[in-house]
């Protein structure tokens, strides 16, 4: 008999399509709530020659930090629209995008579906005109 595999809970994020500074502002904006690799200070950096710059974090969703949900006024507000790529356990590319829909507009833009995780393509906007 198989035993139910364990809950991974480690998303990774690809956030394109954006400025550096918008960029910046969703992965601190996730930082607040989970743990990552990546320091919620730690600012991404635009990439010289004129080629798509993509930015890369991973958030452990075991690792919450219980950050409350934020009004409307006070969430990060972006430039214009974030595409943002989870990959990771159905379950914790759940909880993940729970606490996006918290704070931004949130489109599914496109979903793939594997026997151990899922990758969720997102189109992300701020709650209010930038």
């Amino acid at each position: 008999m198989n035993a139910p595999r364990p809950h991974a809970p480690q998303v990774e994020v690809v956030i394109s399509g954006c400025s550096a500074t918008d960029a910046g502002s969703l992965f601190a904006e996730l930082c607040r709530r989970f743990g990552s690799d990546r320091a919620a200070e730690e600012a991404p950096h635009e990439a010289t020659g004129g080629r798509p710059t993509m930015w890369t974090g991973t958030f452990d969703t075991s690792a919450t930090h219980g950050g409350p949900a934020r009004t409307t006024g006070q969430a990060p507000r972006l430039s214009g629209p974030v595409t943002a790529e989870l990959q990771g356990e159905p379950r914790a590319v759940e909880c993940l995008r729970r606490a996006l829909d918290e704070t931004f507009v949130v489109h599914q833009l496109g979903l793939v579906a594997g026997d151990q995780e899922v990758d969720v393509e997102l189109r992300l906007e701020s709650r209010t005109p930038a």
